[in-house]
């Protein structure tokens, strides 16, 4: 893996503004994306996941507050850009696939003609992608079939998959079933070359025959154009299939972060342990499926420290605490680790039995935890002043 990453998130914090008062929808949120991975973001609804893939590239309402100690892409931090700027930004180096394709391309327009407008705006073309050019070829003559823009497009949609492309392509949108709808935003997220692509749980309103075609499409496309994509999602069978990496998210906050590998084999939050106990499998002799009990918190009025806490079964007094990661990796000498959980129960001075509960916190636990506070936050300052245009 690439040393130096693509994506670097460090204290991520959005708000919302509401008549009943603040919203922390995403609160101190930390990971990078290396180049040519696929990097997922799980946790069920309401946990903050498509909130902070909107607040990298500045789409939320103005009723947002957007802060972060650094948002790094690059090297260069987004969060400084100019909505100008950050217009170049997105479709050209990161693109979004949003959950459905159906809000995402105009009814109005051919599928080619979207995704060659795409193309005109964020890649090397000749054609112009200036404002009146552009209302000429929607309203007048549209894009002509021998451009580069159009022969771009129609390369993209066979790409993806999308049978006789030539024919696809003068076809408009209410023509395609919805998987071939999110070929075409793929293809639509494709045209500007970008080096990251954002998808947005991607394959929610599809049956489960397509939904493994469109990840394998993305998996494919991630090997053989070398792209990064950061996948939201709700399903952990999505994440074990296609994931190298994978942030597990609740209510705003980080629980665990390791390589797919690590997270399936041995997972160290309670919490990750609770999705992963409620997956059926083919070996199961369950007669029921574990269960989460309860919901998750009012993110105007979380709980002090873990926002798990009030549905742990095995919450204990330093869960007031504020979060830090831990070390989880079972190579300690790892250097940095590739597997934290952000669990107060992985603090060296907090002894546990065989059941993972805390039976005795010894002198130094809260010392250790005020220590990674220091820690995350000197590090991030030499970051910062090691970065480029901080």
């Amino acid at each position: 893996m690439n040393d130096e990453p693509l994506l670097e998130v460090r204290n991520l914090r959005t708000s919302f503004k509401t008549e009943r008062g603040t919203v922390d929808a995403v609160d101190g949120v930390s990971f990078e994306i290396y180049p040519g991975e696929v990097f997922g973001v799980v946790g069920e609804s309401g946990s903050g996941k498509s909130v902070t893939a909107l607040s990298l590239l500045q789409l939320l309402d103005s009723n947002s507050t957007v802060e972060a100690d650094a948002v790094r892409f690059k090297g260069e931090n987004l969060l400084a850009k100019s909505d100008a700027e950050m217009q170049d930004v997105r479709g050209g180096e990161i693109s979004m696939i949003f959950q459905d394709p159906s809000t995402s391309l105009n009814p109005v327009m051919t599928i080619g003609e979207q995704i060659a407008e795409v193309y005109r705006q964020h890649a090397s073309s000749a054609e112009s992608g200036g404002f009146w050019p552009e209302m000429k070829r929607k309203y007048v003559t549209g894009t002509s079939k021998k451009s580069e823009s159009w022969q771009r497009a129609i390369e993209l949609l066979d790409i993806v998959g999308i049978p006789d492309p030539e024919a696809r392509a003068t076809e408009y949108p209410h023509q395609l079933s919805g998987g071939m709808r999110q070929r075409v935003v793929i293809a639509q997220a494709l045209a500007g070359d970008p080096e990251l692509i954002i998808a947005d749980e991607p394959t929610t309103a599809l049956d489960v025959s397509i939904e493994a075609q469109i990840l394998n499409e993305l998996v494919d496309l991630k090997n053989d154009y070398d792209v990064s994509v950061m996948l939201i999602t709700h399903d952990m069978g999505v994440v074990r299939e296609t994931c190298n990496r994978v942030a597990v998210m609740y209510a705003g906050e980080l629980m665990e972060q390791a390589t797919d590998d690590d997270l399936f084999a041995e997972p160290h939050h309670p919490y990750t342990q609770g999705l992963l106990g409620s997956i059926p499998r083919i070996t199961d002799d369950r007669e029921w499926l574990d269960v989460i009990e309860g919901t998750v918190p009012d993110l105007i009025d979380k709980p002090a420290g873990c926002p798990f806490r009030d549905r742990c079964d095995r919450a204990f007094e330093m869960c007031d605490q504020p979060l830090v990661a831990y070390d989880a990796s079972s190579d300690s000498n790892s250097e940095p680790s590739e597997h934290t959980a952000y669990c107060h129960l992985h603090n060296d001075h907090v002894e546990t039995n065989a059941d993972g509960h805390a039976v005795d916190i010894t002198e130094g636990a809260h010392a250790e935890v005020e220590s990674k506070r220091v820690d995350a936050k000197s590090d991030e300052m030499v970051r910062a002043d090691g970065g480029d245009n901080q």
